[in-house]
Formats: structure tokens, sequence, C-alpha cells
């Protein structure tokens, strides 16, 4: 299992990757109009994310796997982080863990991109699975994965249409 961690509030590769990102249209609108329920407004999360899922499974050529994606809130992650991974191997089945979009305190939009990395975030660490693991290397293990995460969705804002 790994988690994604987040430094400070909004940490300084998140702010980072916010102002060299374009707006890429592939965010729905940039608000969800007021007068709409928080139901309306989890279904669009929920299936912004789901799609996001599929199009990064397929580009980290993860299409064996049977994974899913759950939104959960802060009790049901670990301190200071905003998702998490758990995997079996055998089965080839794993689960990502997401912050739940009524815990964050992002616009709408910002929200969305960040749901969208800690996915990113989390399917590096599967790839990543067959690696040896130890308590003394998590910490580079998680700064790798942030990097890379951040490279990829860099990539994916500055050249939107490519291959999805």
């Amino acid at each position: 299992m790994s988690g994604r961690i987040y430094p400070g509030v909004f940490g300084p590769t998140f702010s980072l990757l916010l102002l060299l990102a374009p707006a890429s249209g592939l965010l729905p609108a940039q608000d969800i109009p007021l007068q709409s329920t928080s139901q309306e407004r989890n279904g669009v999360v929920e299936t912004y994310v789901t799609e996001r899922l599929a199009v990064w499974q397929q580009r980290l050529s993860l299409q064996s796997w049977k994974i899913s994606v759950i939104m959960a809130h802060p009790e049901d992650l670990k301190p200071k982080t905003l998702g998490n991974i758990h995997w079996d191997s055998d089965k080839k089945s794993a689960i990502i863990r997401v912050l739940h979009a009524a815990d964050y305190k992002l616009p709408f939009r910002e929200m969305l991109e960040d749901m969208e990395f800690t996915v990113v975030h989390e399917l590096i660490h599967l790839e990543l699975s067959s690696l040896p693991r130890s308590e003394a290397s998590r910490r580079d293990e998680e700064h790798a994965v942030n990097q890379i995460a951040d490279a990829l969705l860099k990539l994916d804002r500055i050249n939107p249409g490519g291959s999805r």
C-alpha cells in the first residue's frame, strides 16, 4: 500500500503544476452551478475521475489490472494524505482511494486536477510495486513518484489532444 502525501496545504509541486498548466478543455466547466446538488457535483466528479483512471491506466500499460477508484474522507486515509492504493498482485486488482470532493477546499477545476494527480500518483506506485520496498526507501519513492506524476500531467496539459 502506498499513499499520496500532501506537504503543506497545497504543496509547491501542485502549485507549480497549476501555474504552468494551461486550461485544456479536458475538465468540465470551471464551476458547477450553485443550484446543483452535492449529489450532482459528486456524480460529475466520480465520472471525471473514472474517465481519467481509464486514460492513465492505458497510458501506463496497466490494462490487465482491474482498478477502481473510490472517494474517501480524511478519517479513511492516513493523516496528511490525499489518497492511497491497495493492490493484490496475484489477482491483478487494485483500489485507489481519493479524497472526497466534500473535503476539498479548492475551486472545482483545481480540485479535479488534484484528484487526477492523485490517481496518476497511485498508478505509478502500482507500476513500481514489483520493486523492493522498505520504510527507508519510502520517502525517496514518494519524491520520485511525485516528480514522475507531475511530469506526465504537464505533458498531458501541453498536448491535450495526444493519444487517449
